[in-house]
């Protein structure tokens, strides 16, 4: 773990200070002046000025940097620019660089799994894409970990395979939606979750999920489980409203007209079809919510 503070204190004040005490004593300032306008000793401006620091030439050639420099060795020597103003300035141009720019490329090279959301984001911004898929796909890992804790659940699983699911805020289609890749099955007596969540990876239940959402539920998690008529009354018991859909309809007709007769529906099931396995969904705002909400009525 490697953070992008880490890549500014290592890449960018080096070369920034370097840059701006060879600026500063260029317009006859002192070692000792330097040292005190950048708040760092004399032995380090003598570092900085004899090329003697390790500078990262993206940044040295960099024309915002190189700007930021000559702005601050013109304010800081006529004394327009008070050490403050210098502070602010440079941490405007800090966070312009963070923000998808040449510290976001530098970080992502130093944390490769950064490249799978893209370069333009910002890993301040508490509501970045980064953090929100992160956040999905740590609450589905949770979700799953009910279910191994869940006492004889691996008798519920269909024969199709149980998933747990939770699509971003935004969804629109399944490759917004965390899943257990080729999902989970009954292992002997215990349910086997084959693999890690990921996005993209279920094709039916992220289906109804997303169809739900589309026509007036606000769930964000969905799970299914062979359907047994005594936990449809268990979770209806438990104040989830059931409806039961069409399961020869297809899901872009059969979810729509069950919420449609009740729009605040949490579990959908359908008893059968010809050669349609009967099958329960059990909608909710987060993984370990759905699942949870099953091992309250196995």
């Amino acid at each position: 773990m490697r953070f992008i503070e880490e890549v500014v204190v290592e890449e960018f004040l080096p070369t920034f200070r370097s840059m701006l005490a060879e600026e500063l004593r260029e317009r006859g300032l002192t070692q000792s002046e330097v040292a005190d306008l950048l708040g760092i000793s004399q032995s380090a401006v003598s570092k900085y000025v004899h090329g003697e620091v390790a500078r990262n030439e993206r940044l040295l050639t960099d024309e915002r940097v190189v700007d930021l420099v000559e702005r601050l060795g013109d304010g800081l020597t006529d004394g327009a620019m008070s050490p403050v103003q210098a502070l602010v300035e440079t941490e405007v141009v800090i966070r312009q660089l963070e923000q998808g720019d040449v510290l976001a490329q530098l970080h992502q090279e130093a944390v490769p799994e950064l490249a799978d959301y893209g370069g333009a984001f910002d890993v301040h911004d508490p509501d970045s894409d980064v953090r929100i898929a992160e956040q999905a796909l740590a609450s589905v890992r949770r979700g799953l970990t009910v279910i191994e804790n869940t006492t004889d659940f691996a008798p519920h699983i269909p024969a199709v395979g149980t998933n747990v699911v939770e699509a971003l805020p935004d969804a629109t289609g399944i490759e917004d939606v965390v899943a257990v890749p080729g999902r989970i099955i009954d292992l002997k007596g215990r349910p086997e979750i084959p693999a890690e969540p990921e996005f993209g990876v279920s094709e039916y239940v992220a289906s109804v999920l997303l169809t739900a959402r589309e026509h007036g539920s606000d769930a964000r998690a969905a799970i299914n489980v062979r359907y047994d008529p005594t936990i449809v009354d268990a979770l209806e018991s438990n104040g989830h409203t059931p409806v039961e859909f069409d399961a020869e309809a297809g899901i872009d007709d059969a979810i729509p007209t069950a919420l449609a007769a009740n729009p605040d529906a949490e579990v959908l099931y359908q008893t059968g079809g010809f050669g349609i396995e009967p099958v329960i969904y059990v909608l909710g705002p987060d993984a370990p919510t759905v699942a949870g909400r099953l091992r309250d009525c196995t």
